[in-house]
């Protein structure tokens, strides 16, 4: 994935750089990114149509399973960034539990950040939901059921 993520950003202007390490247990200091990409590890529930076969691997209890560790890098994701740098929070799965409500308790138990608009990064793109974040549907979008949630760092 950080491949991908070099190729989609290659070209652009300004200076980046993909970093790649256990975000549970980061090499790098508190504040060090202006932004921050988490793609969440998750039940993959939104990829069933290009992978039909994951519905018969997956189990009620994997939702459990998996939210620990969606918390944990959302976590560390918002302390990785500087006061005012942004955190984007994707995963390829539509249920709640992986997606409003790991923003919401990290939110909570966090403070000091801030949900923003993710709409608006979507222009052209219809039915990104209520908002402020955005999910995608297979039947609308033609691609995966993925979620974005953006978190600003306030203190």
């Amino acid at each position: 994935r950080a491949r991908l993520v070099e190729r989609a950003l290659a070209g652009s202007p300004g200076t980046y750089q993909v970093v790649t390490a256990d975000g549970t247990r980061p090499p790098w200091a508190p504040g060090s990114f202006d932004r921050v990409l988490v793609d969440v590890p998750c039940s993959g529930l939104g990829a069933l149509r290009r992978r039909p076969e994951a519905r018969w691997r997956r189990r009620p209890e994997d939702l459990d399973n998996f939210a620990p560790l969606q918390r944990a890098l959302l976590t560390q994701a918002l302390a990785s960034v500087r006061v005012g740098g942004v955190v984007g929070y994707a995963t390829c799965s539509p249920h709640l539990a992986e997606t409003r409500a790991v923003v919401d308790d990290v939110l909570k138990r966090t403070g000091g950040a801030e949900l923003l608009d993710a709409r608006p990064l979507m222009p052209g793109v219809p039915a990104v939901g209520d908002g402020p974040d955005v999910q995608l549907w297979p039947h609308l979008h033609g691609t995966d059921a993925m979620y974005l949630a953006l978190l600003r760092r306030t203190a």
